[in-house]
């Protein structure tokens, strides 16, 4: 039941109905499910140990805020992980996975024409995903999956200012680079394309005041990026 709380809750904050700052009060979650407190406790246990929450003295547990260290540690690492994966996905995908993230790619084609559709932050999501599973490397799939709730917020930010267009257009690279089949290109695109997005959040938390930009983006220059 915790493991569930716990999901709940996540999928709380990314709704917005939970915000950074606001506080899980443990009673009257408790009370609202119906349940007593001890698997809520566990839960925002679990949500402290993935970084999600923080126990603050005097107030209890409060969502933690995505600062500039965050979003560096979420997409350097991204970038390591979803690099390899697309090396491997470029060796060993199957002629059939291949066909299927080239579709994933055509649906987000589709729900760009789709006026009711506003992001295509989930299915670019997916693709990633797709191409993390393609890799057939159980280990790294099972680091990405350990941080992938991060990763959807730290996407989040980015979709403040994101456009459709603009998620459809840069995905275009990852499709190309693997219809090529060059493994070492394959890494290098994906590797760029991550960095990319990580300088998009870094500016949109500058834009909002709470980031300092320059440093943060000298401990992982553009340079870097080359393997």
């Amino acid at each position: 039941m915790s493991q569930d709380l716990a999901t709940l809750i996540k999928q709380q904050i990314l709704n917005g109905e939970l915000n950074p700052g606001d506080r899980i009060v443990e009673t009257k979650v408790a009370k609202e499910l119906g349940i007593s407190q001890t698997p809520v406790r566990e839960a925002v246990r679990l949500l402290s140990g993935e970084g999600i929450i923080n126990i603050v003295p005097n107030r209890g547990p409060i969502v933690k805020d995505m600062e500039e260290k965050d979003i560096f540690e979420i997409y350097s690492l991204r970038a390591s992980l979803e690099g390899l994966a697309m090396r491997l996905t470029t060796l060993n995908a199957t002629k059939e996975q291949l066909q299927l993230l080239v579709q994933l790619y055509a649906e987000m084609g589709e729900k760009l024409k789709d006026p009711e559709v506003d992001s295509l932050l989930k299915e670019s999501l997916n693709l990633h995903q797709s191409i993390i599973q393609f890799s057939r490397h159980s280990r790294l799939i099972q680091i990405y999956d350990s941080i992938s709730f991060q990763i959807e917020l730290a996407n989040r930010i980015i979709g403040m200012k994101s456009t459709k267009q603009k998620e459809y257009d840069e995905h275009k690279e990852l499709i190309d680079a693997l219809q090529k089949g060059d493994p070492d290109e394959s890494e290098k695109v994906m590797r760029r394309h991550i960095h990319r997005s990580f300088k998009e959040c870094i500016q949109t938390l500058q834009n909002n005041g709470s980031a300092d930009r320059t440093s943060i983006l000298e401990l992982w220059p553009e340079e870097k990026m080359d393997i």
